[in-house]
């Protein structure tokens, strides 16, 4: 009842269990099935949702990415849980490039995201969604 964030759980978009939470999952289920890591977050997946629902604070109380991706690289030999989250964002970086890649293979036009001001935004929204 903190109010505290619970790593793990809840997603800012999704409304339920996060799909790569679940990929992983499968992959652990099938791989390394008596990995204690493995079976803590098997527990915490059956037990925290319903905690976190009867608590009524909690839009999405289903695990998320990083509720899994940590038993993984530690099965695997990555024990420095500081690069987890650098990790987290070269896969990102790598994922835009690769994009960004076929965008120019397949003669698209260059993205160019606009940045703007949430004032812009607001004014944006009234006048066209009134």
């Amino acid at each position: 009842n903190s109010g505290q964030v619970i790593p793990g759980f809840g997603h800012a978009v999704l409304r339920k269990t996060d799909p790569r939470y679940m990929c992983q999952r499968e992959f652990a289920q099938k791989h390394l099935p008596n990995d204690e890591m493995f079976k803590l977050v098997s527990i915490l997946y059956d037990v925290v949702p319903q905690v976190l629902t009867e608590q009524g604070k909690v839009k999405n109380p289903w695990p998320n990415v990083d509720a899994h991706s940590g038993v993984l690289l530690q099965y695997y030999g990555l024990k420095e849980q500081n690069f987890y989250t650098v990790l987290f964002g070269v896969s990102r970086a790598i994922g835009t490039c690769a994009s960004l890649i076929w965008d120019r293979a397949l003669q698209l036009p260059l993205e160019r995201p606009k940045s703007v001001t949430t004032k812009w935004i607001r004014e944006h929204f009234a006048k066209h969604h009134t």
